[in-house]
């Protein structure tokens, strides 16, 4: 069996590093009457990346679907459970890809948290859609062939974009540069963008072979400079958001780093383009062709700018959204009927939180980043106070190596 790494930490892409998370609170919300997402001010990655100029400017995803290919989704998440159409869970062999580890939920939230619903974060593709399908087990780990046909699965049920944030470990890695999953990736070029996270090892490494048409993604921190644990080298890569990423995890909101973290930010755009009419194609084509070049040659075409290309794309015209079908009823995923009775999670003053620390992602964080994937403990007033405090590393056992990029 062909291990595979899956999110939030691996060897061998880096140790694990801690990362907050901060608990949904069953208080009243006052974010709610507003219709303000409030811990938007500190998704940096948004800016950075041109999402939010984007959203700003109109651009939508309406009924694009998106494929996140990973440990599953919080189905119960509320700024993630209206978004979702049904998904697969390839390693329990049912209808309910839940998530037991927390990355997929955090790739998920990055694509298409609800935006303006008065909850947590705000997504980078408004209107996207969410197909969860699971295909790593709660430690991280699973197999190509798997992942292989649960590509072809996404595909055959109305998948625009595919987001893969994780690779392969062990002795088989050099040889699945050609395996199952490397073949599955070339029939789904014609019908979906194929995202794929470059890695945390901080190593000059190809992804997939040269002719998968995968958008592959290095990460940045918020200075725009290459963070130290991100592979660079692919030739079809460009640069996104990756260090000191706050998403959507099961239960609340968390940080995390790792090119796991940047491979979302460019689904987004994927999905904005494909909203907007794009052909897979056309879409690959003018995420390299707008991303700003920078001195630093390791980060491929440059830093992504999705409003540019959105504009780039000209005026919207017709367009035909997929429409998903799976084989899970879409009232499975559908979103609490009484969402104003959660608050919104904060780390602001004032806020109501619980901080706590699972392992992060497999990246390291960049000492550059400003505090990075490193959070320390924030004293938090409110009526709440705080109930529990954890850190923990896991470490990967021998002969199993979880790597979630």
């Amino acid at each position: 069996m062909t291990v595979l790494r899956g999110p939030c930490r691996a060897r061998p892409w880096g140790p694990a590093v801690p990362v907050a998370l901060l608990l949904t609170l069953l208080l009243p919300s006052a974010a709610a009457a507003s219709g303000t997402d409030p811990l938007r001010a500190r998704q940096y990655g948004l800016e950075l990346s041109g999402l939010a100029d984007a959203a700003d400017a109109g651009a939508r995803a309406d009924g694009v679907v998106v494929a996140v290919i990973d440990t599953g989704v919080d189905l119960d998440h509320p700024d993630l459970a209206g978004v979702l159409v049904p998904g697969r869970d390839f390693v329990d062999g049912d209808t309910r890809p839940d998530d037991e580890n927390g990355h997929g939920t955090h790739v998920a939230g990055v694509i298409a948290a609800v935006s303006g619903n008065g909850v947590g974060i705000a997504g980078g593709a408004p209107g996207a859609r969410i197909m969860p399908v699971r295909v790593l087990g709660a430690d991280g780990t699973g197999d190509s062939a798997v992942i292989a046909d649960a590509v072809r699965w996404a595909v055959d049920h109305g998948a625009d974009v595919i987001n893969l944030s994780l690779g392969d470990t062990g002795p088989a890695d050099r040889l699945r540069k050609g395996g199952p999953l490397d073949l599955a990736l070339r029939e789904a070029a014609d019908l979906a963008v194929v995202v794929a996270a470059a890695g945390n090892d901080g190593q000059v490494e190809r992804v997939y072979r040269a002719g998968v048409s995968a958008v592959v993604v290095e990460a940045v921190g918020s200075d725009g400079q290459l963070a130290a644990f991100s592979n660079v080298g692919d030739p079809r890569s460009v640069a996104a958001p990756g260090v000191d990423i706050l998403s959507t995890v099961p239960g609340g909101y968390g940080r995390m780093s790792g090119t796991s973290m940047a491979a979302p930010h460019v689904a987004a755009e994927a999905a904005l383009l494909i909203g907007r009419g794009a052909d897979p194609a056309t879409a690959r084509g003018l995420i390299t062709s707008t991303a700003h070049a920078t001195d630093d040659p390791r980060l491929g075409a440059g830093l992504i700018d999705a409003a540019a290309a959105v504009r780039a794309l000209g005026p919207p015209g017709p367009s035909a959204p997929s429409s998903a079908s799976g084989s899970g009823s879409p009232s499975d995923h559908s979103a609490p009927s009484d969402q104003s009775a959660l608050s919104a999670p904060s780390d602001l003053p004032g806020g109501s939180a619980t901080p706590y620390t699972p392992a992060a992602d497999s990246g390291t964080p960049d000492p550059g980043a400003g505090g990075a994937a490193l959070l320390g403990l924030s004293l938090l007033s409110g009526a709440a106070l705080l109930t529990a405090v954890a850190l923990f590393l896991r470490r990967t056992g021998p002969g199993r190596h979880p790597r979630h990029h």
